[in-house]
This record gives C-alpha cells, sequence and structure tokens, in this order.
C-alpha cells in the first residue's frame, strides 16, 4: 500500500510558495495579507490557529491573529470584517469555526469580502465552484486534489464514494472530483446499505469524524483511502478508517496524522498568495 504523506508534500509545496512570494514581493510592493479572526476558547482552534500562524510567517505572509472574547458580539464581529475587507493590506480572512453560540456562523461568512474568502465557503465563491467558474475552493477538499495528483492517482471514470455532506469537506469534495470526471456519491448518516456502497468505491473520502468507522472489509481490493477524520482516542490520534488491515486491501491511503492535515494548511497559504497576486495586479499566480 502506497502511503500518501501528506506532511512531506506540504512542506515541498510551502517552499514552493515561500520562493514565489520572495520573488514577486518587491514588484507587488507588499507582502500577502492574512488575517485570522479566532473567538472563543476551544483549545483545538487555538491549537489549529497557532499552526497557520506559524506556517504563514515561513512563507513569508504577514500573518494576524485577532484573539477575540467569547462574549463578542455579533455586530462587533460583522464590524471586525468590515474593517477587514477595506484594510488594502489584507488579502485572505479567515474566521475559525466553530463559533462561539449565539453567533450567526451563515451571517458571519457571508460577510467576508469574496475576494478575500481564503477558505472557499462565501456562497458566492461556493456557487462559482460548482459552477466550474471559482478562483478558489475550499482548503481541505482542494488539498487532497494536489495529494492525489502528485502521486498521480487516476480519478476519470472512477467511482468516488464521499462519507459527509458538510460544506466545508464533503459538498465541496464532491465537485472537485466530478470537474476530475469522477462518478461521485455522497454518502451520510441516513445512506442505506453504506457497506454494499463501499464495495463499489475505488475512491472512498470519509469525513465522518468517528473513530476507525470504516472497516478494511467493507472495501473493494485496489480502493484508495483519504481520510480526513482526527479523532482523539486513549490510544492516541486515529482517522476515521480502521488502519489495522488496510494495507491489505488499499492500493494508497493518506495517514492520519500526517496525511490530509497538513494539505489543509499548506492549501490556505496557496489560496492566500493567489489572493495576493491578484489583488496586486501580478501576471500570474502560483499552481
Amino acid at each position: 500500500m502506497k502511503i500518501l504523506d501528506g506532511k512531506s508534500f506540504a512542506l515541498k509545496r510551502r517552499a514552493a510558495l515561500t520562493q514565489w512570494v520572495a520573488t514577486h514581493r518587491e514588484s507587488a510592493g507588499r507582502p500577502p495579507g492574512l488575517t485570522v479572526l479566532l473567538a472563543g476558547d476551544d483549545p483545538a482552534s487555538a491549537t489549529y490557529v497557532r499552526s497557520k500562524e506559524k506556517a504563514a510567517a515561513k512563507a513569508g505572509i504577514k500573518g494576524e491573529i485577532q484573539r477575540l472574547p467569547s462574549s463578542i458580539s455579533e455586530n462587533e464581529l460583522l464590524a471586525r470584517i468590515e474593517a477587514l475587507n477595506a484594510d488594502p493590506a489584507v488579502d485572505g480572512i479567515l474566521v475559525q469555526l466553530p463559533l462561539p453560540g449565539g453567533l450567526d456562523e451563515n451571517a458571519v461568512l457571508d460577510a467576508i469580502d469574496p475576494t478575500k474568502d481564503v477558505d472557499g465557503f462565501h456562497p458566492s465563491n461556493s456557487g462559482a465552484l460548482w459552477q466550474q467558474r471559482g478562483s478558489v475552493a475550499p482548503c481541505t477538499p482542494l488539498g487532497i486534489m494536489h495529494l492525489l495528483d502528485a502521486h498521480e492517482l487516476e480519478l476519470s471514470g472512477a467511482h468516488a464514494v464521499v462519507i459527509g455532506r458538510s460544506n466545508i469537506v464533503g459538498r465541496p469534495m464532491a465537485e472537485l472530483l466530478l470537474q476530475r470526471h469522477a462518478t461521485v456519491t455522497i454518502a451520510h448518516s441516513r445512506t442505506r446499505d453504506l457497506q454494499g456502497l463501499l464495495a463499489t468505491a475505488d475512491v472512498v473520502v470519509a469525513a465522518v469524524g468517528r473513530p476507525e468507522f470504516v472497516k478494511p472489509e467493507w472495501l473493494k481490493p485496489g480502493v484508495v483511502c483519504v481520510d480526513v477524520g482526527i479523532n482523539r482516542t486513549d490510544q492516541g490520534l486515529v482517522g476515521d478508517f480502521q488502519w489495522d488491515g488496510l494495507d491489505q486491501v488499499a492500493q494508497a491511503a493518506t495517514p492520519v496524522p500526517g496525511g490530509v492535515g497538513p494539505m489543509t494548511i499548506a492549501t490556505l497559504l496557496h489560496n492566500t498568495v493567489c489572493a495576493w497576486s491578484r489583488h496586486t495586479g501580478l501576471p500570474s499566480q502560483p499552481e
């Protein structure tokens, strides 16, 4: 079984972006700018934001984290976003999810200037993605596509099953696979006979959030397994696939940790640098 090592590939992607920024910074007149809004004190969110901050700094991106109290009102948060929308030095705005209770997630995400929406969650960007006219896609699905491409895995004509229908992973993942001519099925908690469905899949993307939910015996020999799950257990971090025995059936799989997670951060940097390239009128943008 081939291990789809997202960690090492993400480091290569980040090195290429760092070089791109260094090469074009003078002609752009300023570095790329990324601001993250972190409301509340969720420990997992805080850890993830710190990782983004460090990665941005290493890539030559001017990053800022605005740490906000969990008591912040929706109007106050919207005012922060409005100010960032108007700031010409900010290319990317990211609101870390989940938001504290009482805040309307849709209203907050909708307030971000679509040209600065480096997460790809704004409805204008989501709609453009489904019409194949988008310039930005959500970081996790796009990072997965970059990783699959790096390993030259054939998607055209393949049956891909995406387990999960969130706007963050499942739905945009399905569209990106459709754009590569895969036949896509989206499965979820109410899908009947999931095991029977998985037995027909050439590619399985699991974004369930349930430790070792997908069993190797459910899968078709030669399947490609993409594990989006990050589940904390007494045995440490595990994914949504049961790893034990997976090598007996899969041709390739992403590990947890070290698979999809690093690609998500690398793709956030990619989306930010692409936004910077568009905002500053650079003649091209990184691949």
